[in-house]
């Protein structure tokens, strides 16, 4: 089931996106920046986005959230999956989900460019790679990220 996140959820979002991380970036970001996470800073993060209004869905897969996407106009800012739950058809159900709402006729989201699962994934959903890439750097300036922008036309 497919749902909007409230503040109650914002622990486990953090936890959700904490542990995708570290599953989905291993071996493409540091291993101590990964090692490092912390869920409490993200999910008291995730609590102020969905308090002040931001749009953030879970997918709750039996009384356990699985997942969650975050978006907004024009942008699908983040999709997450606990790794147990990867390849059963929730990133895609929560993916349907963020297209069916989002306003206008396009949007874009930016993956990190050698995250080839992610892209892949996303390509199958229909987005196309548009040539924009951008550099971003967190932790302080300790990791850098190369990222690629995709596009791709809404319902």
């Amino acid at each position: 089931m497919i749902r909007d996140a409230t503040v109650a959820d914002a622990p486990t979002i953090g936890e959700v996106h904490v542990r995708s991380w570290q599953a989905a970036y291993e071996g493409l970001i540091p291993a101590d920046f990964l090692a490092g996470l912390s869920v409490e800073p993200r999910a008291a993060a995730w609590a102020r986005q969905i308090r002040d209004g931001g749009r953030v869905l879970v997918a709750d897969d039996d009384g356990v959230i699985a997942g969650f996407a975050a978006f907004g106009p024009g942008q699908l800012y983040a999709l997450y999956l606990l790794p147990e739950h990867w390849g059963r058809g929730v990133g895609r159900a929560l993916h349907d989900r963020v297209v069916e709402e989002l306003p206008g006729d396009s949007a874009i989201l930016w993956v990190l460019a050698t995250n080839e699962r992610a892209k892949a994934f996303y390509v199958r959903q229909g987005w196309v790679a548009d040539g924009a890439s951008q550099t971003e750097t967190i932790d302080d300036g300790r990791v850098t990220l190369e990222e690629l922008r995709y596009r791709r036309s809404l319902p």
